[in-house]
């Protein structure tokens, strides 16, 4: 009997232990796919409506995310070199903020064989574990398995995948809905995933300037269901003008701010009944093309004018401190779509014409850069070119010296205010002998 009691107590001891947790003492929020009195598709946290107002952020400032007005950010996946998913998940609830879980997925387009069982059982038993690991946190929103698997796919049956990790979800997790993000939006994997992906909740699409078209796109592909976009912002490196040397002109700050404003109301407002929110890309920095294209803050962690751009569209209020606004930038008397080409060793003016909404004073950054060569799809990471020139002034000219060396370069300016806010431009420019 003593010895009956020593394992009783022992037990009790084990299942109050920090970070051991089951099924019947789940702290998890209950969240549920229903339609509101209005009859409109919608998420709904512990019986609360929720509406996801958010951005897409991993490795980003989580606190100016909910000082900012959002309500959510979502992930890509739970491991990765800086921080685990349960620490973000953590940070996340510190800040009364939910989280759409990135379950990482392979894609063919990385050289996985969906045709291969042993592979696929493998994947399957890693993404279980990290299922069971995170699933009864209470700042966990859903799951989001895998991202943009259409892109570049062949083969479809990944998404008999995706069904066959949503049911095991729903098997174990009952208070999670389950997702997938393509790229863009098509009939053919439409018609697939309505076959053989029916036990997703929802589905999640991702667009950039062709976002204006969301809903002629959703339409035309035979979508619908409840939808969330999860990746939008500026628009695409694929989807804009180039240079004659074929790279791309990147919108300045300014403009990236007033397309996030219109696209908001256009494509994530105009559809009340089956859009549940979205997430902007990106609440963070990366290099991809250029360090400034996709990511709303700078490496230095700078906010920059699309960020408070989403504060406007979430909250109705622009922020008391506004970024600087960058209303023209030209090099050589030309602008970016000029293809401007300059001599090598040969000296030339740049210019910029910068205002503060509250006159602070601004000081400007110049930085010339290579042409990016290290040139990813999808998100793939990038290295960032070396930087061949930085300089800080108090002027908004510069007499800048072309480089020695032909070829392609960036010059990029960014003008700060005293408060670490920032608006940014770059000009592509090509170096002949």
């Amino acid at each position: 009997m003593k010895r009956i009691n020593q394992v009783i107590l022992l037990l009790m001891v084990v299942a109050i232990m920090p970070g051991c947790k089951t099924n019947s003492s789940s702290t998890a929020a209950k969240v549920e796919l229903k339609k509101n009195e209005a009859g409109y598709h919608r998420l709904y946290v512990d019986n609360q409506e929720f509406y996801v107002e958010g951005a897409g952020l991993e490795f980003g400032n989580i606190e100016a995310l909910a000082q900012y007005g959002g309500n959510s950010f979502r992930t890509w996946r739970t491991t990765n070199e800086n921080e685990d998913a349960m620490d973000v998940l953590d940070h996340a609830h510190e800040n009364g903020l939910m989280v759409l879980m990135g379950l990482d997925v392979a894609r063919e387009r990385h050289g996985f064989d969906y045709d291969d069982p042993v592979e696929v059982k493998k994947q399957f038993d890693f993404i279980k574990g990290e299922v069971e690991r995170l699933m009864d946190h209470p700042a966990l929103l859903g799951w989001a398995i895998g991202n943009e698997l259409n892109l570049e796919a062949e083969n479809l049956k990944v998404y008999d995948a995706v069904n066959v990790i949503s049911r095991m979800i729903h098997d174990i997790d009952p208070n999670h809905p389950t997702t997938t993000t393509t790229a863009g939006i098509g009939k053919r994997e439409v018609d697939y995933m309505k076959e053989n992906c029916t036990d997703i909740d929802f589905l999640c699409i991702q667009m950039y300037g062709d976002i204006v078209n969301l809903q002629t796109r959703i339409s035309d592909a035979g979508w619908e269901g409840p939808y969330m976009v999860t990746e939008w912002g500026a628009t695409g490196h694929w989807e804009v003008a180039r240079t004659e040397w074929d790279v791309a002109i990147e919108q300045t700050s300014k403009e990236k701010a007033e397309a996030f404003i219109d696209r908001y109301k256009i494509a994530i407002k105009s559809d009340p009944v089956n859009c549940m929110g979205s997430y902007v890309f990106l609440w963070a920095q990366k290099q991809e093309r250029t360090p400034t294209w996709y990511g709303m803050f700078l490496a230095n962690g700078n906010v920059t004018e699309t960020v408070d751009a989403m504060q406007y569209v979430w909250t109705g209020a622009w922020p008391e401190n506004r970024c600087p606004t960058l209303e023209s930038f030209i090099l050589d008397e030309l602008t970016a779509y000029d293809n401007v080409r300059l001599k090598a060793g040969e000296k030339y003016v740049a210019t910029v014409l910068a205002s503060d909404y509250e006159n602070d004073p601004i000081i400007y950054k110049w930085e010339v850069l290579p042409e990016s060569t290290d040139l990813g799809m999808g998100g793939d990471f990038e290295s960032r070119p070396e930087t061949l020139l930085s300089i800080e002034v108090s002027e908004a000219e510069i007499e800048l010296e072309a480089p020695k060396n032909p070829g392609a370069y960036r010059l990029f300016v960014y003008a700060t205010d005293d408060g670490n806010r920032s608006a940014t431009a770059n000009i592509p420019f090509f170096v002949e002998e």
